[in-house]
């Protein structure tokens, strides 16, 4: 993975490995200190923690997911997180076009 392209993603202490297509994009993501994401939304996510502890608030409710956890943010959901320093995971983003069945 960390042979993909480095993203350009605005957040300190991370780096980001990217897959792009037409209608998604694969990240993986290694966190080497801590972060607060402020509350956003976007297309929908799917993600596997790999390592560490991420706290996240999705549509107002409370979550922590650790190694082996998966989680699912639907379209247009607003979420914020708390992301631990050594945390690392897989996600895709989708479109609207793109969302699995």
């Amino acid at each position: 993975m960390r042979s993909l392209p480095v993203a350009d993603i605005p957040i300190p202490g991370a780096t980001a490995y990217l897959s792009q297509a037409e209608t998604h994009q694969i990240l993986f993501m290694e966190f080497k200190q801590d972060v607060m994401v402020p509350e956003h939304s976007h297309g929908a996510q799917w993600a596997t923690v790999l390592e560490g502890q991420i706290e996240l608030v999705i549509d107002g409710v409370p979550h922590v997911f650790r190694k082996g956890d998966r989680y699912f943010i639907p379209e247009g959901v607003k979420h914020s997180a708390s992301i631990h320093a050594g945390y690392a995971d897989l996600n895709w983003f989708g479109t609207k076009e793109s969302v699995p069945s």
